[in-house]
C-alpha cells in the first residue's frame, strides 16, 4: 500500500524503510515532566519542526551527539537513558535505536537515572577540560561505558589523552 493508499485507508504515513539521505535523524519531544528527550552534546547540521513538541534533528555521518531520554508517567519516573551514538554512513551497518534514523554506532547505552547523571557529570568534566565531547575518542566513551557497567568509575578524560588520540587519529587517516 504506497503512503497516499495508506492515508485514505485512515493509517497515516508509512515511515520510510531507510534514510534516503547520508544523515542520521533524531526525533527530540519536550512534554514537560512527561516526556523529555534532548541532544546533550553533538553538532547538529539540520533542524526540522515537527509540531510544537517534537522536532527532528539531523547529523552528518561520522559525527558524535549524545541522546538523553526521559519520561514519567504520574507514578514516577519510567525511563532514563543515554545513548552517546556515532551516526553512520549511507549503507554502512548500523545498530538501531529508538527515535533514530536509521540508526547508528552506539558508543555508550547507559540506563536508569542515578547512572545518566554520573555520564552527564562525566560529559561536564571532558567540557571542563577543554574538549568538545563530540571531538573525544570513540573509545573513551566505550570505555565509559564498560567501567560503569561493571560498577567501576570510568579515568577521566585529559588533555593528554586527547592529544593522543588527535595524533592516532591523523596516523590512521
Amino acid at each position: 500500500m504506497t503512503g497516499t493508499a495508506a492515508s485514505r485507508a485512515g493509517g497515516g504515513q508509512m515511515p520510510l524503510a531507510h534514510n534516503t539521505d547520508a544523515h542520521t535523524h533524531v526525533e527530540l519531544t519536550w512534554i514537560e515532566g512527561r516526556i523529555e528527550y534532548w541532544i546533550r552534546f553533538g553538532h547538529e547540521v539540520g533542524e526540522r519542526v515537527v509540531d510544537r513538541r517534537r522536532r527532528i534533528v539531523s547529523f552528518r555521518p561520522g559525527a558524535v551527539f549524545a541522546f538523553v531520554r526521559w519520561a514519567a508517567n504520574d507514578y514516577g519516573t519510567v525511563i532514563s537513558r543515554i545513548d552517546i551514538v556515532r551516526a553512520v554512513e549511507l549503507g554502512s551497518a548500523y545498530q538501531t535505536l529508538p527515535f533514530v534514523r536509521p540508526g547508528g554506532e552506539i558508543l555508550l547505552k547507559i540506563e536508569g537515572w542515578p547512572k545518566v547523571e554520573k555520564v552527564l557529570q562525566h560529559i561536564d568534566a571532558v567540557e571542563a577540560a577543554d574538549v568538545d565531547p563530540c571531538d573525544a575518542a570513540p573509545d573513551h566513551w566505550r570505555h565509559v561505558a564498560h567501567r560503569m557497567s561493571a560498577g567501576h568509575e570510568p579515568r577521566p578524560y585529559t588533555r593528554e589523552r586527547h592529544q593522543a588520540w588527535l595524533k592516532r587519529r591523523e596516523i590512521e587517516q
